[in-house]
């Protein structure tokens, strides 16, 4: 009888180890190791530093459409508290978007600083713009450097179309840097001659690298075109397929919803990003 006690005993107690630890294992098994906790963290400052530049580059296709094709001049995208300054030397026309110490666009957007755009004429509809940011901030976020805009009034789809060439550095508030390059490519599907800047809507294509300056490195390539709305300051869709520090996802930014959330996918695992 001591023996079966004995043995019984110890039966449970295996049981018991077994038991917290498959529980344990199924606790943490959906828990992101550290190497995946850096890569949601990474996900989520690639994503803003992308809204944010993206959300600048909406600004210089507005100012330019404005003053160039004649879009929307009935009703300017840019409040009272932008001064537009549009000069011309020999071909060449200076445009500056001064946003002063901070502006409010009707979409909700907050910027300051400045805008510099440098062209000259149309070559078969197309032009070739350089832009530097000078002191800009977008919603918090500090974008300097500059490069150059690739501009078709009618691709083939017969829209208007900007590949953008990145050379910028953004700055978080907690005074992170992340260094982006590539290529974007903004085509402009819906709105065109409305009257209104409320209902543009852009397919955005491409890929990026960002360097960031605690080490890690992010390369991301659409292979869903991201969905731009005017009236939201995130995408509403689209998906990137992502490799950071040597992982694999993708972040899918939804169903054409308006809201701040984007679903990362690593090995299977969904994590969702809450964006600022």
């Amino acid at each position: 009888m001591k023996t079966n006690v004995f043995y019984t005993g110890i039966v449970g107690m295996v049981l018991a180890l077994f038991t917290f630890t498959a529980c344990n294992k199924e606790e943490t098994a959906n828990e992101p190791t550290v190497s995946q906790s850096e890569m949601v963290n990474a996900s989520k400052d690639a994503t803003e530093a992308d809204n944010a530049t993206d959300g600048a580059f909406s600004l210089i296709e507005t100012a330019y459409s404005e003053i160039e094709e004649n879009e929307g001049r009935n009703a300017s995208l840019f409040p009272d508290c932008t001064t537009i300054t549009i000069t011309s030397e020999n071909g060449v026309t200076f445009v500056t978007l001064d946003f002063g110490l901070g502006c409010e666009l009707p979409n909700g957007n907050i910027v300051s600083g400045k805008i510099h755009l440098t062209y000259g004429p149309k070559q078969n509809g197309t032009r070739t713009i350089t832009y530097q940011f000078e002191n800009f901030v977008f919603n918090d976020k500090g974008i300097a450097g500059g490069g150059t805009i690739f501009r078709e009034r009618n691709n083939a789809n017969g829209n208007p179309q900007a590949t953008i060439h990145l050379n910028l550095h953004v700055l978080f508030p907690s005074g992170a840097l992340a260094d982006v390059s590539g290529t974007k490519v903004r085509e402009w599907i819906e709105g065109m001659g409305s009257g209104t800047w409320m209902d543009n809507v852009f397919l955005v294509t491409g890929n990026r690298t960002i360097n960031f300056s605690t080490g890690f490195e992010s390369y991301a390539i659409v292979t869903e075109a991201l969905r731009r709305e005017a009236t939201c300051r995130y995408f509403v869709s689209g998906v990137l397929d992502i490799t950071r520090n040597g992982h694999n996802g993708t972040l899918d930014f939804g169903d054409g919803t308006c809201d701040n959330l984007a679903i990362l996918t690593i090995d299977g695992v969904e994590y969702e990003i809450i964006l600022h």
